[in-house]
């Protein structure tokens, strides 16, 4: 099975692929830029590291036909994006109105119909058909001229490095639509007197078309409370297939009233989250109303289904993780919601623990989770169900989303997922173990000093590109700190691009 096949959520989702010439070539020219371009389509189409089908459109020659084209795209649900290409060359100021009408994410790939050159048959004619190498000068200018936000890939459609580049540009596209149509429900507010959880909700709807309400948790326990008990033995039965536990937490054990109600919260909140649409969540523990549990197992088996979640009232990072699950669909490893909580700093090479409360997405373990009931500590309720487990060991990234007051940021660090040190027997949470690039020091001093908050999601499934990309279509500042990051060059990029979104702000 290919790529293609295991990407349920992209199922019916398109990339439209556009091709820039014009009429003074004459038909037989133009019949044959259409048919090379149907066959940089379609390699991109057949290529297993493009998640979504690519459609080809036929060739535009006139202002006209690009302002209707790009409207279209605009307007059909199943267009992510679109791909531009100009085989031949293309004037560029036939594209001003298409290409500010256009609302959609924009890859702009600069290739040619073949890779090799006939050295020994290039005549004139063969130079008249293949100029994409100006072509594309002429309208990449033309891009940077109405500072149009868009991903540029360059080199032959055929090759597994632009076919990967390509990719990651329609999972971020693909991240972007489910940000513009995602419906967010907070369980109560956020958690009280904490600052980096908070955010402008009205700027996020314009900036990433989110919207963002708050519900009472009396809302859901009124769903809890009619959830019948066959619906309960059927999850409680999944319970069973696929985690370990305990004789008493099984039916008919001692404990298995905690798992039952667990069991029940999922139940409601799957049937709440579903009738009003919504792909995200937020709870919060300071505000449980008539809750018996934290929600804990409930919400790890909804992450692990694709919903974003974010504790403690915390809907941006709750958005985020939704964006990103959206744009992992089918590849190997996991993305959760996740929290530093300390470190291990004795190691040689220092590691940091991260977990949160209870809600940790199984999507990242590295064995059968086990599901164990045990007392919260925080919260004064009962003890709750949940999914215990280490993180597997992968290279990943972490990123979280900050509200500066003036502009959003996100702040990534790409790390190495690892083993614990030593054996966790008394810890009675999800957990990953991980060190952070380049180092250390360097990782948590740029962390802190971007401002970067203390819940993220993080990714083994997904990395800087497709964070590049999404940055890029949401026009949101990006601070990543990778292998090659030092104090001093975090430390200009921060001066910098505080400058460019200040001068750049909308007035």
């Amino acid at each position: 099975m290919n790529t293609k096949e295991q990407q349920v959520a992209f199922e019916g989702s398109e990339i439209w692929f556009l091709t820039g010439s014009q009429g003074l070539y004459g038909e037989e020219t133009l019949q044959q830029v259409a048919e090379q371009s149907q066959r940089v389509a379609a390699a991109l189409d057949g290529a297993d590291a493009v998640p979504v089908r690519v459609v080809w459109k036929p060739v535009l020659t006139d202002a006209g036909a690009i302002r209707k084209t790009m409207g279209e795209a605009n307007e059909d649900p199943n267009c992510l994006g679109v791909i531009t290409w100009m085989h031949t060359f293309s004037p560029a100021k036939m594209w001003i109105s298409g290409l500010d009408a256009l609302r959609k994410p924009l890859l702009h790939l600069h290739t040619q119909a073949d890779a090799a050159l006939p050295w020994a048959t290039i005549d004139m004619d063969f130079m008249n058909l293949n100029q994409a190498a100006h072509g594309d000068r002429e309208y990449g200018f033309m891009l940077t001229r109405l500072r149009t936000p868009r991903t540029t890939v360059s080199g032959h459609a055929g090759s597994p490095r632009v076919q990967a580049r390509v990719g990651s540009w329609a999972r971020a596209a693909a991240g972007a639509a489910a940000a513009r149509g995602l419906k967010l429900a907070r369980f109560g507010d956020n958690m009280r007197n904490v600052a980096v959880t908070e955010g402008d909700k009205v700027e996020a709807e314009i900036r990433f078309g989110m919207s963002v309400n708050t519900w009472g948790v009396n809302d859901l326990v009124a769903v809890v409370e009619r959830v019948s008990d066959s619906a309960v033995d059927a999850v409680v039965a999944e319970y069973g297939d696929l985690y370990e536990m305990d004789a008493d937490l099984r039916p008919g054990g001692d404990r298995h009233h905690s798992v039952r109600y667990q069991a029940r919260i999922e139940v409601a909140l799957r049937s709440f989250l579903e009738e009003g649409g919504f792909g995200a969540f937020t709870t919060n523990f300071e505000d449980l109303g008539g809750l018996r549990q934290l929600p804990g197992l409930a919400v790890q088996r909804l992450m692990a289904d694709g919903y974003g979640f974010g504790g403690e009232g915390d809907w941006k990072t709750s958005a985020l993780l939704r964006v990103l699950k959206v744009a992992a669909q089918g590849l190997p490893g996991g993305t959760s919601f996740m929290e530093d909580y300390t470190y291990d700093l004795a190691s040689e090479t220092p590691k940091i623990l991260g977990a949160h409360m209870l809600e940790v997405c199984p999507t990242i373990a590295g064995e059968k989770p086990r599901l164990e009931v045990h007392p919260l500590g925080i919260g004064g309720r009962e003890d709750p169900a949940r999914l215990v487990f280490t993180a597997a060991p992968a290279a990943g990234i972490t990123i979280g989303w900050s509200d500066l007051g003036d502009r959003f940021r996100w702040v990534a660090n790409e790390i190495d997922v690892v083993e614990p040190s030593e054996p966790l027997p008394n810890l009675p949470v999800a957990r990953a173990v991980w060190e952070p690039r380049p180092d250390f020091e360097t990782a948590t001093e740029g962390w802190l000093t971007a401002g970067g908050p203390h819940h993220t999601v993080l990714s083994t499934q997904l990395g800087a590109d497709e964070l590049t990309d999404l940055a890029e279509v949401f026009q949101t500042e990006l601070v990543l700190i990778d292998a090659d990051t030092t104090r001093r060059s975090l430390a200009k990029e921060l001066r910098w691009s505080a400058a460019y979104h200040r001068l750049n702000q909308r007035l």
